[in-house]
């Protein structure tokens, strides 16, 4: 039952979040893209604080434990980003807050284990490089993400659903860059949708070798919900709401507390059914 639900919450994150990526991309949700920035925000924050990290310090393990471990995977994960802008070399800052979805290609890269290879392509470099960049890098961090959803899942299956929700949340503008991209790079929108679809469909491999790497490993599956939070911390924070953090209206700044809280009640309610399915 576990297996089946991890194959099923990372098909949904990984897959899911591609396709909702090209409705938001090239379809009549593109209005809503700076919305689903702040949703995602929220459903994050929301799982890590109400769901992941309280799991783990009900398992037992001694909060002096935990914390460091917390600390340790933020500084991992900044880490991680400096590497991969001391790598590609970019103008981080300057292009990216001009461009909503496509700042996401540029930077949102730090959300699980092998994101260092996440080699995606700049909108400088020659579209070919790019474009094999974003497919290789996006495939690991999609392998990250099926480890960590795997540990959640094997957890509790309510936690395992809410996390998957919050990766899919979290994948959408990070996708909507890839594909851009690889629409950069002369592919046509199906051609491009199938290639980062492929590559969404690497979380559900990262699942399986979560359910048999945290099986062998029962004793640490609080650390890796706590790394778990660390990374949905880290790419809320350092990644999502600094792109909110803009002078607006009245109504676009209530506009996006309110998408923002409706992303920490989306994971209250999916959290609420499947604790009443379980």
């Amino acid at each position: 039952m576990t297996l089946l639900a991890i194959v099923l919450g990372t098909l949904c994150a990984g897959i899911g979040s591609v396709w909702l990526a090209a409705a938001l991309s090239f379809g009549v949700l593109a209005r809503y893209t700076q919305h689903m920035l702040s949703l995602a925000a929220g459903a994050l924050l929301a799982t890590a604080f109400m769901h992941l990290l309280p799991e783990a310090f009900e398992s037992g393990a001694e909060p002096h434990d935990l914390f460091p471990v917390l600390l340790v995977g933020l500084v991992f994960f900044f880490l991680l980003d400096k590497a991969e802008l001391w790598h590609h070399g970019h103008e981080h800052g300057e292009s990216g807050h001009q461009h909503g979805a496509q700042h996401h290609e540029d930077d949102h890269h730090h959300q699980a284990a092998g994101h260092a290879g996440h080699a995606h392509g700049d909108h400088q470099h020659g579209p070919v490089t790019g474009s094999w960049a974003v497919l290789a890098g996006d495939s690991v961090h999609c392998f990250g993400d099926g480890v960590l959803i795997a540990s959640a899942f094997i957890a509790d299956l309510r936690l395992g659903a809410i996390a998957a929700l919050a990766v899919l949340a979290h994948e959408v503008p990070h996708h909507m860059g890839d594909l851009m991209v690889l629409r950069a790079g002369a592919s046509n929108k199906r051609v491009a949708l199938v290639k980062v679809s492929l590559a969404g469909a690497v979380t559900t491999l990262g699942g399986l070798l979560g359910f048999w790497l945290v099986a062998q490993l029962e004793d640490a599956l609080p650390y890796f919900l706590v790394v778990a939070s660390a990374s949905f911390m880290y790419v809320a924070l350092a990644d999502l709401i600094p792109q909110l953090q803009k002078r607006l209206s009245a109504a676009q700044t209530a506009a996006q507390i309110a998408w923002l809280l409706a992303g920490v009640g989306l994971v209250t309610a999916v959290s609420a059914l499947a604790h009443g399915g379980h």
